[in-house]
């Protein structure tokens, strides 16, 4: 039953089986669902679902790497959904922040430019998480600075 559960929430409900580009699949169907469920809620709820996610995702990660032997299985997922989501953190839900978000996040997470490829060794589900909460935070930034720039 663990084993069952922790599946579930490391692969956002079976979108990490997919058979092509489950991360960018994930990332996507997080920024729809950013876009279509924050409309109208409170700031600082994202922020809060983003990190109890992100504490759900280094448990199942832990549970799914230690069951497969693997260092980072592709089905898990349940980083790109959080990563993707801390790009979005009290930022303004729009089509155009959704596009920039998706696309500096998923430019970060598949490049891992600097630190975000040294976090990524940390251990197990840590490591898992944590890359993707680094690119999560450089989207985040990007977001920002095309705001500034260019409004």
């Amino acid at each position: 039953m663990k084993r069952n559960f922790a599946e579930w929430i490391a692969t956002v409900f079976f979108i990490g089986k997919l058979p092509f580009a489950p991360g960018t699949w994930a990332s996507l169907i997080a920024t729809l669902a950013w876009y279509f469920l924050f409309n109208d809620i409170n700031i600082y709820i994202l922020p809060l679902i983003t990190f109890s996610l992100f504490i759900l995702g280094i448990i199942s990660s832990n549970i799914i790497i230690d069951d497969s032997k693997e260092h980072d299985p592709s089905r898990i997922v349940i980083d790109e959904w959080v990563g993707q989501w801390l790009a979005f953190t009290m930022l303004p839900v729009t089509i155009k922040t959704g596009l920039i978000g998706f696309i500096a996040f998923r430019f970060f997470d598949i490049l891992k430019p600097g630190p975000i490829k040294k976090i990524e060794k940390l251990p197990k589900g840590l490591g898992v998480m944590a890359d993707d909460l680094l690119a999560g935070i450089f989207a985040y930034f990007t977001i920002i600075v095309y705001y500034w720039l260019f409004l």
